[in-house]
């Protein structure tokens, strides 16, 4: 992004002269929401610990006197409950975590400290310096393998399978909690796949990498036949302005596309504009790792309700992704 594009006025009105913190900002999307955000707020506060983050990604930003940047984890309770009490935010977007599922495959503490640990220490700051809204980061992951395609917002029982979408559930029990308890207001979104600038990992990625690697073999893992909903991540921050702005307090809505698109289709498409004859080799079986959702197709319809629709739908998606990583 080069920090022009800014949301329609009518999706970003709550923001407005607001005093905003967003965690995990140097990040992929947080790195983004803070540039769509920064011409409609009051002061943006980035707090990362710059784990996954980097700092070029908020170095435009930088420039701005209404923009500020702490490096900080969010288990440092010192510094947190310091920076909420210098910086007096009105609204915390909450978008650190762990940013990868498969992390946790060999990490089993990961998702627990960066995601559940991490969001209580937040939580509780909030209720000690009187802190009232907050927009969370969950994840698709939550549902586990639904069986009711499209997922709504409503589907239960939610057994993830993965350590991600456990720590996921456990926060969003959480905040509802101490949204009760504490009169905290929240807006949770479980997000699809978010591609697009700034993005450090997934298939496109890693296809992209194995084949600078080695031009003539691109190896994929699972049948190719996983599916899943790609959301550009312009669309997802502005269906998350959105949804604030249109939407009462205390609301969870998926965030996602009307369409899914294949691993194999992915890869297809990497592979033709990286290295044309290169040869795709499957790994086989129907996930390409443990804790690995293979379809997974989020409902877009509550948000629907509200008036809101993405601009782009999957394969569009990819294929602006798969530029930014190509650089073309």
């Amino acid at each position: 992004m080069n920090g022009e594009r800014v949301p329609k006025e009518t999706t970003t009105d709550r923001l407005k002269g607001k005093r905003i913190l967003i965690t995990g900002g140097a990040g992929f999307i947080g790195s983004n929401f803070a540039d769509m955000v920064i011409k409609k707020v009051n002061r943006a506060v980035v707090y990362d610990n710059l784990s996954s983050g980097n700092e070029e990604n908020i170095a435009y930003l930088k420039k701005n006197p209404k923009f500020a940047f702490v490096e900080g984890d969010l288990l440092d309770s010192t510094l947190l409950g310091k920076t909420l009490e210098e910086e007096k935010p009105e609204l915390i977007v909450h978008l650190a975590a762990n940013p990868d599922v498969r992390i946790g495959i060999n990490n089993t503490k990961i998702d627990i400290e960066q995601g559940v640990l991490a969001t209580y220490n937040l939580l509780d700051a909030m209720r000690k310096h009187e802190v009232k809204d907050m927009l969370f980061a969950s994840s698709s992951t939550v549902y586990g393998e639904a069986t009711v395609k499209p997922t709504p917002e409503d589907y239960g029982p939610l057994k993830p399978i993965s350590l991600y979408g456990a720590a996921k559930l456990a926060c969003e029990g959480m905040i509802t909690a101490y949204s009760h308890m504490f009169d905290i207001n929240y807006h949770i979104f479980r997000f699809a796949n978010v591609i697009g600038n700034h993005a450090l990992h997934g298939a496109i990625i890693d296809f992209a990498n194995k084949l600078k690697h080695n031009p003539s073999k691109l190896e994929v893992l699972g049948d190719g036949t996983q599916k899943k909903a790609y959301v550009l991540v312009e669309d997802c921050i502005e269906a998350m302005l959105y949804a604030y702005n249109k939407s009462g307090q205390n609301e969870i809505f998926n965030i996602s596309v009307d369409d899914q698109i294949t691993v194999k289709e992915i890869a297809e498409k990497v592979t033709s504009r990286v290295s044309p004859k290169a040869s795709i080799n499957y790994t086989g079986g129907k996930r390409g790792w443990k804790g690995d959702v293979a379809d997974a197709f989020l409902s877009n319809e509550k948000l629907k309700a509200l008036g809101w629709m993405p601009k782009k739908n999957s394969a569009e998606a990819v294929d602006i992704a798969i530029g930014l990583v190509l650089g073309s």
